[in-house]
């Protein structure tokens, strides 16, 4: 499974999610910290990944745009909160994110 993770989550989720065996990437590795929503969007269409986010705009841009051309969001409804404590959160139920996007789903939320 490809991963693009956006700028508001750490680095440090995208080399754990590497570690796990899939291809991710922080938008910092493509240059793209401060791009535009609309430029990860495309980015991540682009590799065939999916974006992690904390970010809303993300599920509304999705709804923009309908089903043609539209990367699954993993969004994460995690409040602030330590590197550690969000990694917690995600790795153990990575292999469920991967088996919903196997499935088809366009929104995981994680909570």
């Amino acid at each position: 499974m490809k991963f693009l993770v956006d700028a508001q989550l750490p680095p440090a989720l995208a080399r754990a999610i590497a570690n796990e065996g899939h291809d991710a990437v922080h938008v910092c590795d493509l240059d793209m910290t401060s791009a535009p929503d609309s430029e990860v969007w495309n980015a991540a269409i682009l590799r065939g990944a999916a974006i992690v986010t904390k970010d809303e705009d993300f599920i509304l841009l999705g709804r923009a745009k309908g089903t043609a051309d539209v990367p699954a969001v993993v969004w994460i409804r995690i409040g602030n909160c330590s590197r550690k404590a969000l990694l917690a959160a995600v790795l153990p139920i990575l292999s469920t994110i991967v088996e919903m996007l196997d499935a088809g789903e366009i929104v995981i939320e994680v909570r």
